[in-house]
């Protein structure tokens, strides 16, 4: 079995809750994972928001060897803080400095859904730290939260990844990054490292063409498309089998 721990780290001046396995046997050499979950759809998501990755970081640390981190962004579960773009970023970012810290991990590859997923490339372009990625029913942009970005900020509220009155105080910055962030545009800075994008055929949130946009970009990247599959990739288990899959041909190339 992994050793399991849960604990918290800092991003800037919060506090986000994060989980962390490790296969027992602890291997000096172990690569490292860290998964991203996306933007919350409703309250309860907000508050739950990757409550059922632990579970499949268990799987990562105790079936392929490695070391499995997954964390909640601010604004989401129990971590601190208020939802914006470049908060989530500098968040993933701290993220891979944490696990750095702890584990010292022989290369970093980065796993995530929807938002979770864009940011996670948008990061990993300019990180050479990252070694490879892969994504599960990713955006290819945030265009349209950027074009109306008043009613985003209101759902971003009603849904409680926004907690604090007042937040943000500019409004025009918070904003503007919506637009600053372009994961098609980082999937071509990513290239020539290993990027595998999946989707759901029947995504009713995020459309199949923005994977084939980001595949497109990068050029050698893998593109899977679950037949029949909806939004929420991560409860698929076929799409599971082929995260796992391709980690485990990261893990090899490693060798």
């Amino acid at each position: 079995m992994s050793g399991a721990m849960n604990g918290n780290f800092r991003s800037g001046s919060l506090t986000l809750n994060r989980y962390l396995a490790v296969p027992s046997g602890h291997n000096p050499q172990l690569p490292g994972v860290i998964l991203c979950h996306g933007f919350p759809i409703g309250p309860l998501d907000a508050r739950q928001s990757a409550v059922t990755f632990p579970q499949l970081m268990d799987r990562v640390a105790n079936d392929l060897g490695w070391a499995a981190l997954t964390f909640t962004f601010r604004g989401c579960g129990e971590s601190d803080g208020d939802f914006s773009m470049q908060g989530w970023v500098d968040d993933l970012r701290a993220a891979i400095d944490h696990l750095e810290e702890e584990v010292s991990p022989q290369g970093i590859w980065l796993v995530g859904t929807n938002t979770g997923g864009a940011l996670a490339l948008c990061v990993a372009a300019d990180d050479p730290r990252v070694r490879g990625c892969a994504l599960l029913g990713a955006r290819a942009d945030f265009d349209d939260w950027a074009g109306q970005p008043r009613r985003f900020l209101e759902h971003a509220r009603e849904i409680g990844a926004i907690r604090t009155n007042g937040f943000p105080k500019a409004f025009d910055e918070w904003s503007r990054e919506l637009r600053r962030f372009r994961p098609v545009d980082a999937a071509r800075r990513f290239a020539p490292r290993p990027l595998l994008v999946m989707h759901g055929e029947e995504d009713e949130s995020v459309p199949v063409a923005d994977s084939r946009d980001l595949a497109r970009a990068h050029g050698t990247a893998e593109l899977r498309i679950v037949p029949g599959a909806g939004h929420r990739l991560r409860h698929d288990p076929r799409a599971i089998a082929v995260l796992l899959g391709w980690l485990d041909r990261q893990r090899a190339l490693l060798m």
